[in-house]
Order: structure tokens, then C-alpha cells, then sequence
């Protein structure tokens, strides 16, 4: 539940905009002046400031201002409500660092739209910035399975890149295509369990080494559930060599019951390892592999991404 700090000196109107967002669900934090909405912020951490401009004791920009100057206030969106439209004042807010600002008199659902949108765009800054920091720790790990393996030498990026093409293609939303990001590039972490000679063997693996290598899912998913910011990337880990038909690993799962993430990465997983050379295969031209992708639709491939894989392809 998102908590919003909520500043207006009028008490009337502070009980209706707290009404409003209460019935939206989120958590309101009242404060009747700056100069108490300045003490509940130095020891709290609201995702939103609210406040009117004219208030005693210290007025809506003072505030701004002086929560600008403390290390946690500079990224929290604030949100200014006010009577005053004239060109200086919005000048001024603009300074300071405000994010929005909404006029007087609004309705509900205005106020409504404002906040949302604030919150929305701060979860994303927040989401990016730290996929950002976990991306390069993600990278590092992946690159060291992947030096392991000299045949599949850039598989990762081109897994990645194909991924997000898709996932842009089928419309996913943008929380969705940072964790696609991960779990792109850590699909086949569990293959640290397989020998080395064993991945770079060039001829069909035995009983053994075929058993050893189809644990690489499960073990791949063993490693990621105990890091918090990586386990909603697991069912790509899991379930990329789960087949449409259900004649995949490590379930046997088919249809629909495949998580989609798992459906996803199936597609392009296959489609780069047909149009590269593999110890076991020299590789095929895109258009072939684009063919052999839409002759398996339905069998071993999510029918609906298939179609929109081949669509969407870019080389």
C-alpha cells in the first residue's frame, strides 16, 4: 500500500482529498502545515507528498525545498494543490523540483489520476535503477557459465535480445520485460553442474550425460529461489525446455500449463541454437530455422507466440 503525506491547512478539505484516496486504497499520512509535514518526513518515508502551497508556519514551497535538501527527499514526487495559477508560482514550484502540479478547484478523479501517475512513474525510476545495479551481477555470473561452454559463445545476448523482441511484440508490460531481462540471461545457470567435457562433446551424450543435463532447469531454479530479487525469474529458469506437447522437461508439463514465461524463451532458446554451429550441428540459415519454428506451432511451441515470433522476427 502506497503512503502519501498529505499537507493542507484547511481542515475541510484535508478530510475530503483524505476520504478520496482512503477509498483508493492507499494510506494517508495528514498533516496540517509544513512545518508538521517536515517533522513526519524526517522520520518516515512516504512514496508521495501532497501539499497545498498557502499554509502558517511554513508555506508548500519551503517545504519543497526544504525536503529537496534532505538524501531521502530528493526523489520523492510532490505533488503541489492550489488556487494560485499564476505563471511565477509554477515558475518557482518548477525550481524547487515539484512533479506535478494540479489547480483548484479539481474533482476526484483528477486528484485521483495525479497521484496514480506519480506513484506509477517513481515505481518505474525505482525498478529501473535497480535492474540496473542487478544487471551487471547477473551479466558477470552468466558469462562465467557461459565461458564453460565455447560453442555457445554470445548465446546469452542473442537469447536476450530475441527475448525482449517477443515480449515487446506480445505487448508485455514493462515490469514483466525486466524480469524477461534476467531470466534470459540465467536460463541455463543450472549447467554449472555439467561437466565441461560433456557440454563440449561433439557426439549424442549417453544415458548418464543426458540425465545429468536435464537436471540443469531444476538445479538452475534451486539457485535462484533463495535471492529475492531474482526468483520471479524462475520459471524461465524451470520451464524453457518444456514442450507444447508436454514431451519436454523437467515436468512434462504441456499446453497452457507451461507458465508463459517458460513458452516464451522455449521459442527463441530453440531458434539460436538452430542458426548456430553446436558440436553436434552446423548451423542453419534464419529462414530455416523461422520454418522449422512454425512446422513445430502447436507441437513442441506456444502456437500464438509462434505466430507472433515470425511476425515480429528481426534479424
Amino acid at each position: 500500500m502506497s503512503k502519501i503525506l498529505l499537507v493542507e491547512d484547511d481542515a475541510l478539505l484535508l478530510d475530503v482529498i483524505q476520504n478520496i484516496l482512503e477509498a483508493e486504497g492507499f494510506e494517508i499520512a495528514p498533516a496540517v502545515n509544513g512545518k508538521q509535514a517536515l517533522a513526519y518526513f524526517s522520520g518516515n518515508k512516504p512514496d508521495l507528498i501532497v501539499s497545498d502551497i498557502m499554509m502558517p508556519e511554513m508555506d508548500g514551497f519551503e517545504l519543497l525545498e526544504s525536503v529537496r535538501m534532505l538524501p531521502n527527499g530528493v526523489t520523492v514526487p510532490f505533488l503541489f494543490l492550489s488556487a494560485r495559477t499564476e505563471r511565477a508560482d509554477v515558475s518557482r514550484a518548477r525550481m524547487l523540483g515539484v512533479d506535478d502540479y494540479l489547480f483548484k478547484p479539481f474533482d476526484a478523479q483528477e486528484l485521483v489520476d495525479a497521484v496514480r501517475s506519480r506513484l506509477d512513474r517513481r515505481r518505474m525510476v525505482e525498478l529501473f535503477d535497480t535492474r540496473s545495479a542487478h544487471l551487471q551481477t547477473v551479466i558477470m555470473l552468466a558469462n562465467v557459465i557461459e565461458a564453460r561452454d565455447p560453442y555457445t559463445a554470445g548465446h546469452l545476448e542473442r537469447v536476450r535480445r530475441l527475448a525482449l523482441n517477443l515480449a515487446f511484440a506480445l505487448d508485455w508490460k514493462n515490469e514483466e520485460i525486466v524480469i524477461l531481462e534476467f531470466g534470459a540471461i540465467l536460463h541455463d545457470i543450472g549447467k554449472i553442474i555439467v561437466p565441461s567435457r560433456v557440454l563440449k562433446k561433439t557426439g549424442p551424450l549417453d544415458e548418464d550425460e543426458w540425465k545429468l543435463m536435464r537436471q540443469h532447469p531444476d538445479v538452475g531454479a534451486k539457485m535462484l529461489e533463495g535471492v529475492d530479487h531474482l526468483k520471479a525469474a524462475i520459471p524461465y529458469v524451470l520451464c524453457h525446455h518444456e514442450w507444447w506437447n508436454g514431451s519436454g522437461y523437467p515436468s512434462g508439463l504441456s499446453g497452457e500449463k507451461i507458465p508463459r514465461e517458460g513458452r516464451l524463451l522455449a521459442i527463441v532458446d530453440a531458434f539460436d541454437a538452430m542458426t548456430t554451429n553446436r558440436p553436434y550441428h552446423i548451423s542453419m540459415l534464419a529462414k530455416d530455422a523461422i520454418e522449422e519454428i512454425r512446422l513445430n506451432r502447436g507441437i513442441y511451441f506456444d502456437p500464438d507466440m509462434v505466430d507472433v515470433f515470425i511476425r515480429s522476427y528481426r534479424s
